[in-house]
C-alpha cells in the first residue's frame, strides 16, 4: 500500500508540473533529474526547511525514503544544485503550473471570498545587484484555505498593476473578490467583473472626490439618525478578554445620487463599517468604506469584508511565523520568487490535512519527524 502511495505522489507531482521546463537545457549540470530535485524541494518545504541548505540536509536524512519516491540516479543533489536549478526557473511558467493544481481541487466553489494582498519578503533585496526586497501579491481563498496564485512586484506601490495580472490569470467565476484601498481601481473592478466575480473595495483618500461624496452621504445619515435613508443594517458583538467590540455595517443599495458612479464598472452599492471598541476603560471608533458590485444584506457584507481579513492572519501571518519568511536571504535569481510558490505549495498541501489537530508551524514539524504524515501530506497533490 505505501508503495503504491508512494508512486501516486511521484507521478502526481509529475503529471501537475509536467509543463515546467527544466532550465539546465542550456547547461552541462544534467547530473540529477529535474522532477526528483522538485519533489525534494517541495518535500523541504513541508517539512521545515527554509532554504537550500536545509532542503538538502534534509533530503540527505530522508534519503533511504526518498529512493521510495524517486529515481535518484546520483544521489541526493547538494545545496549548490538546488540554488542553482531553481534561480533558473522560468517562475511564470512556474506558478502557472501552481495555479493549474490548483484549480484542479475540487473545494474551491464559486460564492468564496477570494482576498487579494501584498506582502514583502523583506530580507530578499540583493545590495550587490542593486534589488528591492519582492513584494508577491497573493490571492487567498478564505473559506478554501488556499493560495490561488500569486505574481511578483518590485515593492507594494506597484500592486495596482500586479494585481490585473493576478486577476486575469485566475479562474474566479463566481467569487467575491476583496481588496484594499491600494487596489480601488476602476479598471480593477473592471477586469473583475470581466472575470465573473464581483468585488468589494475599501474606499479611501486615493480617491478623495468619491471618497468625500460616500462620507459626507453617511455623516448626513448619521446626523438624522439614519432615518432618512433606506439603509440596510446589522451588527455584531464580539467580546474577549475584556475588549468589547461592537460591528455595525449599513447599505445602500439606491446610488442614483453619486456622480461617476458608471465610471465603476456594475457598482450595485456602497456601504460603511463602523467598528467601535472598548478595552480598558478607552473608548474608540474607526469607520471604513466600501464599494462593491454584489447585492449584499448588511449582515451579509459584515461577514464579507471580515473575511478579508484572513489573508493576513492564515497566509501572511503564517509565512511570517511558520516559514520565517521575513528572514529568508535567497536572493540568487529567480530563487527568491520560486521559493515563495514552494511555500505556497506547503501551506496547501498542509491546510488541507485536517487529521492532525495543529498548526502550520507544527505540522511542518511533524511532516520532517513522521514519513508516514509526511506521504499523506503529499498525497494531497493529485486530490
Amino acid at each position: 500500500m505505501a508503495e503504491r502511495m508512494e508512486a501516486r505522489v511521484s507521478t502526481g507531482i509529475g503529471a501537475h508540473f509536467r509543463e515546467l521546463p527544466d532550465p539546465r537545457r542550456e547547461t552541462k549540470n544534467g547530473r540529477h533529474k529535474f522532477l526528483d530535485i522538485l519533489v525534494i524541494a517541495i518535500c523541504g518545504a513541508i517539512c521545515g526547511a527554509n532554504d537550500w541548505v536545509a532542503v538538502a540536509a534534509l533530503s540527505r536524512a530522508k534519503e533511504n525514503w526518498l529512493r521510495a519516491l524517486l529515481e535518484l540516479p546520483n544521489g541526493i543533489p547538494s545545496h549548490d544544485t538546488f540554488g542553482d536549478v531553481f534561480s533558473k526557473i522560468d517562475p511564470d511558467r512556474f506558478r502557472k503550473c501552481f495555479i493549474s493544481w490548483v484549480e484542479s481541487l475540487a473545494d474551491i466553489l464559486p460564492g468564496d471570498v477570494v482576498a487579494i494582498d501584498g506582502k514583502t519578503s523583506r530580507h530578499s533585496y540583493d545590495r550587490g545587484d542593486s534589488r528591492s526586497p519582492i513584494h508577491m501579491v497573493s490571492a487567498w481563498a478564505s473559506r478554501s484555505s488556499l493560495v490561488l496564485g500569486q505574481v511578483k512586484t518590485e515593492d507594494k506601490s506597484n500592486e495596482i498593476s500586479a494585481i490585473p495580472r493576478l486577476l486575469e490569470i485566475l479562474e474566479l467565476t463566481g467569487c467575491l473578490v476583496t481588496i484594499d484601498a491600494m487596489g480601488c481601481q476602476k479598471e480593477i473592478a473592471r477586469k473583475i467583473r470581466e472575470k465573473g466575480a464581483d468585488y468589494l473595495l475599501a474606499l479611501k483618500e486615493n480617491h478623495p472626490k468619491l471618497h468625500e461624496s460616500v462620507v459626507a452621504r453617511f455623516d448626513a445619515a448619521r446626523d438624522g439618525g439614519f432615518e432618512s435613508r433606506e439603509m440596510d443594517f446589522a451588527e455584531t458583538e464580539d467580546r474577549n478578554h475584556g475588549r468589547i467590540e461592537y460591528r455595525r455595517c449599513r447599505v445602500e443599495s439606491d446610488i442614483s445620487w453619486l456622480e461617476r458612479k458608471d465610471e465603476w464598472k456594475d457598482l450595485a452599492s456602497v456601504a460603511m463599517i463602523e467598528s467601535e471598541r472598548h478595552l480598558d476603560g478607552r473608548f474608540s471608533i474607526e469607520r471604513r468604506y466600501y464599494l462593491s458590485s454584489a447585492k449584499l444584506e448588511a449582515s451579509e457584507f459584515l461577514e464579507r469584508a471580515r473575511r478579508h481579513w484572513s489573508i493576513e492572519n492564515s497566509l501572511h501571518w503564517v509565512l511570517d511565523i511558520a516559514f520565517r519568511e521575513d528572514d529568508s536571504r535567497i536572493r540568487k535569481g529567480n530563487g527568491a520568487e520560486n521559493f515563495a510558490i514552494l511555500r505556497h505549495i506547503a501551506i496547501n498541501l498542509l491546510r488541507r490535512d485536517k487529521t492532525a489537530k495543529m498548526g502550520v508551524k507544527n505540522k511542518r514539524l511533524r511532516a520532517g519527524w513522521d514519513e508516514t504524515y509526511l506521504l499523506k501530506i503529499l498525497s494531497g497533490i493529485f486530490r
